[in-house]
């Protein structure tokens, strides 16, 4: 069986990177041999379609599963229509998580993205080319809060998913509330 992490080297003893879009390398790891091939992720940098771009990378590949530590929403689709399994919150030492997943101790498939979409930009991934021109950047502009990892409890999980429908649907009345004050400009 082969396997994707993502990492922030090219090799076992590397830290795994948190980001998937947006991760250093993409370590495929086959599960039999431990014979590990690493790929810079050539995406990095992408001024957009990051995630979109390296998860049609990882399923050139033909691995089965993936591992990392957050997947966005257009990752995260692209991933699934791939069918590669998507396993999300993992962290540590690249060996010793494939350790863990051998050993069946991180087994919990992603339900959905567990983070909004850009997520992995920041950090000075955009090298400031968008000269802050962007929506909803004016006052009262609150940036998404990224998701916590899933919970393990089956009603931890459901609370969770509540605070974010909530915060999600409190940025959608935003957004909506600046439409109509620039409709009413026209």
């Amino acid at each position: 069986m082969k396997v994707c992490i993502t990492s922030t080297g090219p090799g076992l003893d590397s830290e795994m990177d948190p980001r998937f879009g947006r991760c250093q390398y993409f370590l495929f790891v086959d599960l039999e041999t431990l014979g590990c091939e690493a790929v810079e992720n050539p995406n990095i940098g992408a001024a957009g379609g990051a995630g979109i771009q390296s998860a049609q990378l990882v399923a050139k590949k033909g691995v089965e599963a993936l591992i990392t530590g957050q997947v966005g929403p257009n990752a995260f689709t692209t991933l699934q229509a791939a069918g590669i399994k998507i396993l999300t919150g993992a962290s540590g030492k690249v060996r010793e998580v494939l350790e863990k997943y051998q050993k069946g101790q991180i087994s919990s498939s992603a339900q959905g993205p567990t983070v909004q979409a850009h997520f992995g930009m920041g950090k000075g991934g955009g090298m400031g080319r968008g000269m802050g021109r962007g929506m909803g950047m004016g006052r009262g502009f609150q940036p998404p809060s990224p998701s916590p990892p899933p919970p393990a409890a089956p009603q931890e999980e459901l609370q969770a998913l509540k605070d974010q429908s909530r915060q999600l649907k409190e940025q959608l009345d935003r957004i909506m509330e600046k439409i109509e004050r620039l409709e009413t400009k026209k």
